[in-house]
């Protein structure tokens, strides 16, 4: 059996996904990083402060007791897990602008909450960071630290690390 046109399909492959990786294009990634945390963030922001969740294992403590504890439902990682199942499906209400001024491309919410559809585009980059970053995002929300957007779009992700996207409203 010869191996040549295997190693060759693999190499191509390989390269092809390296040159990818590298052409990501930063306005569109950034742009749904900072979605995807708009989006949270409002969601968690509408939810009931009062209402609580009970997390923690069923393990019994000394005392014979449930070792559990209750937090907010919006900062439980499961209220946190179905948001960002969904959280992608509202790409649609966003589309490309460019500032007339700086000429800079980003994407801006333009459309109501609860509109269906989906911009192709933006939504794949939204899959891709919350396929990548499900555990960052989880985390990020749940101990609900200071400049989520700032912290998860430039910090953890790398996505806004451009000098341009430093000066906008992270």
């Amino acid at each position: 059996m010869r191996t040549e046109p295997v190693c060759l399909v693999l190499a191509a492959v390989f390269m092809l996904s390296s040159t990818t990786e590298l052409k990501k294009d930063e306005a569109l990634y950034c742009s749904a990083c900072m979605a995807i945390a708009e989006e949270i963030n409002y969601s968690v922001s509408q939810t009931d402060p009062k209402k609580t969740i009970h997390v923690g294992g069923f393990r019994l403590k000394l005392d014979g007791s449930l070792a559990d504890k209750k937090v907010t439902l919006a900062r439980s990682e499961a209220y946190l897990t179905e948001l960002l199942e969904e959280v992608c499906n509202s790409m649609s209400d966003y589309a490309l602008y460019e500032d007339p001024d700086t000429k800079e491309k980003s994407y801006k919410r333009f459309a109501p909450r609860g509109n269906d559809g989906s911009s192709s585009a933006l939504k794949f980059a939204c899959e891709s960071i919350v396929e990548e970053l499900e555990d960052d995002i989880i985390s990020l929300f749940a101990s609900e630290a200071d400049h989520v957007t700032k912290t998860l779009c430039s910090e953890v992700s790398g996505h806004c690390k451009s000098s341009v996207f430093q000066h906008s409203k992270l």
